[in-house]
């Protein structure tokens, strides 16, 4: 630990030692997104999701003090009011070696790198990435990681260049997810409540950590794959622990873009004192009670862009395996499957419509329908 704190020092302080810009170079910038849901297959969708109508703002200011140091702060504002999305500072000793260190979204996946809606052409989020606006989110607790998301901490990370490709890695140590005493689940509304001062709930960081590769394999077509993972424990008591792991592929074509994601995490719950009350189904074969679930979340989705217009596909869901608590409508093997078509129409600038159809198929609930309308764009 030693050595590593002494690199870490002299890494920094040559960066302090760096010659300053005779001007720091300030960049603003921001995304707005207007959405409106409708579920015509409800008389009132407001019981399944957050429908109606959604803003989704994002405002972020850079500052570049030299070429090797910045800070970013950022302000989001969605269904869950004002928020800083970001307030961080990134120093840099190389290419291959920088230091991220604040409020920042940790590298996990590739829908986060492109989250602000104008970032990316559906109306919503893929299901693993849901915050919000699913169907039955209250019934599922959203997906498996909700984007943005935001943690406070320090992140390491760099990029290898090579031929006509490069490595990017990343290691992290944050917050993590939080929930409550004698938890089932992750309480995603803990990350983001000001009352409990955005701070650590049991005195032990999550850690993480992504590497990713992309190839130009010539200037029309290129490749890029990631490996990502996160753990912790996420209850005050640290005893119930959480682990996420992911994978990601994006095949960029002269004429399609195509995004492909699996996601998994394994989370335990307390089984109290009275597992056969608190639980909807009872012990296994072995006459125990198992303390874990598992999600798994994907998505295959496609861009085609026309002239103004992109269409785009996209089919994406959730498997849950494992008990539920006796309240829940879920079923121990419970699954949802979405399947969406939708189009962004670009009518000036970068001011964009959107539309899209959205058709859920639920394993042990009704099937419904989802309409999205709305206006995206950067600034």
């Amino acid at each position: 630990m030693i050595r590593i704190a002494a690199i870490v020092a002299l890494a920094i302080a040559g960066i302090v030692a760096s010659p300053a810009r005779a001007e720091p170079q300030r960049t603003v910038a921001g995304s707005l997104q207007l959405d409106y849901l409708a579920l015509p297959t409800e008389p009132r969708g407001s019981k399944l999701t957050l429908d109606g109508t959604t803003v989704e703002l994002s405002l972020r200011m850079s500052v570049d003090f030299n070429p090797r140091a910045s800070a970013t702060v950022k302000a989001c504002f969605a269904c869950h009011g004002f928020e800083a999305a970001a307030a961080f500072v990134d120093m840099r000793v190389s290419d291959e070696l920088a230091f991220r260190i604040g409020r920042f979204t940790p590298s996990f996946g590739s829908f986060p790198q492109r989250y602000d809606p104008a970032n990316h052409r559906m109306s919503d989020k893929p299901l693993p990435y849901d915050m919000g606006r699913m169907v039955r989110m209250g019934d599922w607790n959203e997906g498996i990681l909700p984007a943005p998301w935001v943690d406070n901490g320090i992140e390491v990370g760099g990029t290898v260049f090579f031929g006509d490709g490069r490595v990017d890695y990343a290691v992290y140590g944050v917050t993590g997810a939080k929930g409550q005493d004698e938890a089932a689940d992750l309480d995603f509304r803990l990350s983001r409540t000001p009352e409990t001062y955005y701070t650590d709930n049991n005195s032990e960081p999550s850690v993480g950590a992504r590497v990713a590769s992309a190839f130009d394999i010539d200037d029309h077509h290129s490749i890029s794959v990631g490996l990502s993972a996160m753990g912790g424990h996420y209850d005050p008591a640290a005893r119930l622990a959480y682990w996420i792991v992911g994978t990601d592929v994006v095949a960029k074509l002269p004429w399609l873009t195509l995004r492909a994601e699996y996601l998994q995490r394994r989370t335990q719950m307390a089984l109290g004192a009275d597992p056969e009350s608190r639980f909807k189904y009872g012990p296994g074969a072995n006459g125990r009670f198992d303390d874990t679930f598992v999600k798994h979340g994907f998505y295959v989705e496609s861009e085609l862009p026309i002239g103004r217009v992109d269409l785009l596909g996209r089919w994406d869901g959730l498997i849950r395996h494992g008990n539920v608590l006796a309240g829940s409508v879920l079923t121990d093997r419970a699954a949802v499957f979405r399947w969406t078509a939708g189009i962004a129409i670009r009518v000036t600038g970068e001011i964009r419509i959107k539309s899209s159809v959205e058709y859920y198929r639920f394993r042990d609930l009704p099937d419904e329908l989802a309409i999205h309308t709305g206006l995206a764009t950067p600034f």
